[in-house]
């Protein structure tokens, strides 16, 4: 069968590396918690446990790609495999704060070189296009079903075993993937030799550092100087870079994708679902659990209609994206994003939970037809030989843009959160919901429980409608900008491109 021929075996094995990725961004919610007792973490170190991944990831996504391109993509992609094992064994057994942050450091650059190379080697294994943007849906999926999984399969953990054990889950699923990428996966590279551009190596680690660094700090008050002053040096150490690769004779980048269209419109679009998703993993679980009074397990397991959503939205793209085309499924994709996340904004304090799972599910339908299509969007424009490159930039410039959106929307939660407070504007309770519903429970005070729910539903409720307007603008935008690919035609792939192993 067509299915179990070795290539769709090998992106199965792709799949699983990037399903460990996708649960490793949620798992961690539902367990900083108890990893703040048991390692006796303040908030500084807290933050840290997600801002030292994500730091790591973010700075070294574009030359983990010049890299693969160059010295062999399924060479640098097992090697990234088993140090995201090794790290989440080290996460798994840290002892302190320090040792957590490093080691999830670690686990950051391992996902930094996993995620644009496991989607690189994909032009040369599938060259014939339809069958490219099959292996792109069931790529984009895996990923994406990680993220509603992460705080079940955490919940779960923690409720039968200690923290650690929402790390050392990964450790299997890395064995699995590396045995099945080194039988499976053909080895491939740039068909052309060239010198890896060591200035923008440097120009891109510390220029996407401190843009997204300096964002998470924005996160947490845009009154921050030093945010804002490390914001503007990585925008202007990314100007640099940008400066530099139009001129250098072997550019880290391919300065031609910043004017594709469809790169560049595939890209945006990514970038609008990292909106959504952000907008549906950071509440959602804090509306189960401080709103309708559910435990970490209980929250994951009323995520799984987005579970469902995905899966059913995924599976219509890939028969629409052949019989109606990229025209049709964005904008369809975006319209239902944007009723499920309106029917969100709707939502109040004494809102059943089945509404919420109409609306989740709806918002899960949408992301599944616009995640693959937009994927396939900007892959088509990439050729096989700077894959790696390519594939880089596009998941640098998604992550910038989620990290951006984290501190925007978080700042909208936020305030209007605290303004929502009335007389109880004051800390702890203004820190956020579940600390103002722990200290309404400890004071026996229903009028401030009240009161601190409604203010967070009526936030959340504002946070959904800018998503829901982003949405909205992705609908416009995907009907004016989408054009058909430049040919349906299998890409052709240089005969020094790719060597079959095994």
């Amino acid at each position: 069968m067509k299915m179990l021929s070795p290539r769709w075996l090998a992106l199965g094995a792709l799949a699983l590396a990037m399903l460990t990725i996708g649960l490793d961004t949620t798992v961690l919610t539902v367990a900083l918690p108890t990893m703040a007792v048991d390692l006796h973490a303040n908030t500084a170190a807290l933050q840290w446990f997600t801002a030292a991944y994500t730091l790591a990831l973010a700075a070294l996504m574009i030359p983990a790609g010049a890299l693969g391109d160059r010295y062999g993509r399924k060479r640098f992609l097992l090697a990234a495999l088993a140090l995201f094992g090794v790290a989440s064994a080290a996460c798994a057994l840290a002892t302190t704060s320090a040792e957590l942050i490093a080691a999830r450091a670690v686990l950051g650059v391992g996902a930094a070189v996993m995620m644009p190379l496991s989607m690189s080697v994909l032009p040369s294994m599938f060259p014939d296009q339809a069958d490219r943007q099959r292996a792109l849906t069931i790529w984009v999926t895996s990923t994406a079903i990680g993220l509603p999984l992460g705080p079940i399969v955490g919940g779960w953990l923690l409720r039968n075993f200690w923290w650690g054990s929402v790390f050392l889950i990964n450790v299997p699923l890395v064995i699995v993937g590396l045995i099945a990428v080194a039988a499976l996966v053909p080895e491939s590279r740039s068909a052309h030799a060239f010198r890896i551009d060591l200035v923008g190596v440097v120009l891109s680690v510390l220029g996407m550092t401190g843009l997204t660094y300096g964002f998470i700090r924005l996160g947490q008050g845009w009154g921050d100087g030093l945010g804002w002053t490390v914001v503007a040096a990585g925008v202007a150490v990314l100007a640099a870079f940008v400066v530099w690769q139009r001129r250098v004779a072997n550019p880290l980048i391919d300065p031609a994708l910043f004017r594709n269209r469809g790169f560049a419109w595939g890209t945006a679009h990514m970038i609008v679902i990292n909106f959504a998703m952000f907008g549906l993993f950071f509440t959602v679980p804090q509306y189960f659990q401080a709103v309708l009074g559910v435990d970490s397990l209980g929250s994951g397991l009323r995520l799984l209609p987005l579970l469902g959503g995905l899966l059913v939205g995924t599976r219509a793209a890939d028969t629409l994206l052949t019989r109606a085309g990229l025209r049709t499924v964005l904008p369809l994709g975006f319209a239902i994003l944007a009723v499920g996340l309106g029917l969100g904004a709707l939502t109040g304090v004494g809102t059943g939970y089945g509404y919420t799972a109409l609306w989740i599910t709806l918002i899960g339908a949408g992301m599944g037809l616009v995640m693959p299509a937009a994927m396939g969007m900007a892959m088509g424009e990439l050729e096989a030989q700077r894959a790696g490159t390519g594939s880089a930039l596009l998941q640098a410039l998604r992550q910038a843009g989620g990290t951006i959106g984290v501190a925007v929307l978080g700042t909208v939660l936020a305030t209007h959160y605290r303004s929502g407070l009335g007389a109880y504007d004051r800390a702890p309770i203004s820190d956020g919901v579940n600390a103002g519903v722990a200290v309404a429970h400890k004071l026996h005070d229903p009028a401030l429980l009240d009161q601190v729910r409604t203010a967070f539903v009526d936030s959340m409720d504002v946070m959904l409608w800018v998503c829901a307007g982003l949405c909205l603008l992705g609908v416009v935008l995907a009907a004016v900008f989408t054009r058909s690919p430049r040919s349906a035609d299998p890409q052709p792939v240089d005969a020094g491109e790719s060597v079959h192993v095994g």
